[in-house]
């Protein structure tokens, strides 16, 4: 019936890297799935996969002229969560945030560097939907991204600064965290326009064959606009932050492509209200349906039983049985019922009863009462 199958919200992880005020780890140590470190300006382009914090380190030093792009997918370990702590004065509350994946979008400003996440919503290999925070480290020549999973929801980001299309090589951190929080935009609009795809579906089914599995189905999609609604609010009211930043770090021309962004939250936002209507609509027409074909079936069960009351009354009365003759003395009772000993009283009782069954077709046909 649809292209997705279940709405799933993904589930809070609670993370294994502790805050770096020196509380102890736990016995599971968190693993890191790949870290990438791109390096470039308008000339140079460099990949670099890192594997610890002291390869990080060297690299970052090795290529100070060039601004930096550090993606870090899966969850972060102690040993890089206190490399920026100590390297680069990170606070423990970001680095906090930045383990604890359930922030909504926002975005923190310090004196050194400005801290950001995102919601990052899109329908996995399963078709099912999930919902992952996405975090930013907004430096002047450095840029650090963490996502919990190895998705590649950002990915198209990549080509674009390997073939430096536009400004991406020298518009600085602020124009590539533009780039990535862009991406994450896209993929909402993606989303709903899949499930807006599915209300089109659903509407063609409620006029074909309504049940009640359908009822589930747009429940689950309001669900999902609701999630998604969730994230576009906080999202849009990030992005307006940014536009009002006083901070160096967020250049005067990313602002011109940020006002882009912002407008792209507002038409989700639109689009989300617009499908919730539409959800809320469906559920009422589904309802309407069905009531109405319960109707057709009390009013097709109401006729026949109006049919036959009448002739449940003459097999009724018929049935009383009460003699002609008394037994005793042999005396007619003439009003006992001399119809029962007629010779062809059953022709003449199932005739009457067939004509007052045909009387009374004829009679709901002309009022419209068989009409579907």
């Amino acid at each position: 019936m649809s292209k997705i199958r279940r709405i799933r919200i993904k589930p809070k992880r609670n993370s294994a890297a502790a805050s770096l005020s020196g509380a102890a780890l736990t016995e599971r140590e968190t693993t890191v799935s790949r870290i990438t470190l791109y390096s470039y300006n308008s000339e140079s382009y460099f990949v670099n996969f890192v594997s610890n914090a002291l390869q990080l380190k060297l690299l970052l030093k090795e290529n100070k002229s060039l601004t930096h792009w550090i993606d870090f997918r899966g969850e972060v370990k102690h040993e890089f969560l206190e490399f920026f702590e100590l390297e680069f004065n990170i606070h423990k509350l970001v680095t906090d945030d930045i383990t604890h994946t359930y922030q909504r979008p926002k975005l923190d400003e310090y004196n050194d560097y400005l801290f950001a996440t995102s919601r990052m919503l899109y329908v996995n290999p399963e078709l099912e939907i999930e919902n992952e925070q996405i975090s930013f480290l907004l430096m002047p020549k450095i840029l650090v991204s963490f996502q919990v999973d190895c998705t590649d929801c950002i990915d198209r980001v990549i080509p674009i600064l390997e073939q430096g299309k536009g400004i991406i090589r020298t518009g600085g951190t602020s124009y590539m965290m533009y780039s990535l929080m862009d991406a994450v935009i896209d993929n909402y609009f993606t989303l709903i326009f899949k499930l807006g795809d599915e209300l089109e579906t659903i509407e063609e089914l409620l006029y074909r064959k309504p049940d009640k599995s359908i009822m589930f189905k747009i429940q689950d999609i309001k669900r999902a606009m609701i999630m998604v609604r969730r994230a576009a609010w906080p999202e849009r009211d990030k992005l307006n932050d940014m536009l009002r930043s006083e901070s160096s770090l967020i250049h005067f021309e990313t602002k011109t492509f940020l006002k882009d962004a912002y407008d792209h939250c507002m038409q989700l936002i639109d689009l989300v209200e617009s499908y919730k209507d539409i959800t809320t609509s469906l559920i009422d027409m589904n309802l309407s349906i069905v009531s109405n074909r319960m109707n057709e079936i009390m009013k097709v069960l109401t006729i026949i039983s109006s049919i036959f009351i009448p002739l449940t009354f003459i097999a009724g009365v018929y049935g009383m049985n009460f003699a002609y003759q008394d037994p005793k003395t042999g005396n007619v009772l003439h009003n006992n019922m001399p119809e029962l000993y007629a010779e062809n009283g059953y022709v003449y009782t199932i005739v009457a009863m067939f004509f007052i069954s045909v009387l009374q077709i004829i009679w709901f046909w002309r009022k419209g009462w068989l009409k579907s």
